[in-house]
């Protein structure tokens, strides 16, 4: 189990040197801070002493080792567009978008859970075929046209919710959250759902899938002849073996959540890191996108270990192949 952990951080490290290397070139060859920091009038010598003062005046190596350094200390320089500390940007915007990714996923895992076992089990009733009808709708849609399509229904014709912004929050020392305040709720439900609809649908498939996969086995067959009831074959012994490739796909969801939140933040103009990187893009500020860019193979590493350590507590098997291999 140690070696195993080992092993999954040393290719971690490995993983965010290669983004860090993608990024540093981003930030390297996209654009020149010089120019868009002090505009096409600056003298020579002022271009020369800003140089000087980034760095930029350093070997391609040097300024690689220097950006690995800022970025382990969490520190991109400076936006070239707000002309404030990266570092900043993201603490400040960084709360929006974990409580709306952590909310969407609760709301995918809780109800696409229960369906994907009931369609399942009722697999050939109305309710099931309804259910599984409707789940084509949220894959096949985009999610910005979902976001619309709920703006236009909830807040423009029925107005029972807002369509923009984050509402009322409470702070939690530099922790900013709007899950205190009724106001706060209100302007999460809509771009809640948005996300969440496409990942809700998408666990209830596979555990459908799943679940039907793993109640044609002999060992449920043995199950039933000995005479164990519906409730213990079902979610003693089935729903435990369908969890396996469901926490994958749950797991690299969730870092898919709040890589992809961008569309949704655009839609509802929910201030975080999403609505950070798309109005960097279009200003090319590039340490804001680079800074954006290891912080999300930060998250997607981090699950893909957490992910990797839930399997042994799940699945058994790999727990005995495991210690197999060890001796």
């Amino acid at each position: 189990m140690l070696v195993f952990i080992i092993r999954r951080l040393v290719q971690a490290v490995l993983v965010m040197l290669a983004v860090s290397l993608l990024a540093f070139i981003l930030f390297r060859y996209i654009g020149d801070p010089v120019t868009i920091m002090l505009g096409q009038d600056a003298t020579d010598a002022d271009r020369a002493a800003l140089r000087t003062s980034l760095g930029l005046d350093q070997s391609a190596f040097v300024q690689f080792w220097h950006f690995v350094q800022n970025a382990v200390q969490g520190e991109f320089g400076l936006s070239l567009r707000q002309g404030q500390s990266v570092s900043e940007l993201l603490k400040d915007r960084l709360p929006a978008t974990v409580e709306l990714s952590v909310v969407a996923a609760i709301m995918a895992l809780v109800v696409g859970l229960p369906l994907g076992v009931y369609t399942a089990l009722k697999r050939n009733g109305f309710i099931s075929q309804a259910i599984l009808a409707f789940s084509l709708l949220g894959i096949s849609l985009p999610t910005f046209l979902i976001g619309i399509l709920l703006i236009l229904v909830m807040s423009v014709q029925l107005g029972w919710l807002p369509s923009y912004g984050r509402g009322e929050v409470t702070y939690i020392g530099w922790w900013s959250t709007g899950l205190f305040t009724i106001d706060g709720w209100r302007h999460l439900i809509l771009p809640a759902i948005t996300l969440s609809l496409f990942q809700l649908t998408l666990i209830l498939r596979l555990v459908r899938s799943e679940m039907l996969e793993v109640l044609r086995t002999d060992y449920i067959k043995f199950a039933r002849a000995r005479g164990l009831s519906q409730r213990a074959i079902h979610f003693g012994h089935a729903l435990k073996n369908t969890m396996v490739p469901v926490i994958t796909i749950t797991g690299l969801q969730l870092g898919g959540i709040i890589a992809f939140a961008i569309v949704t933040e655009t839609v509802f103009q929910w201030p975080g890191m999403g609505l950070l990187f798309i109005q960097a893009v279009q200003f090319a500020d590039v340490p804001v996108m680079a800074a954006y860019l290891c912080l999300i193979a930060l998250v997607f590493v981090c699950i893909n270990l957490i992910v990797d350590l839930l399997y042994f507590a799940v699945d058994p098997r790999l727990r005995i192949s495991m210690n197999r291999g060890a001796q």
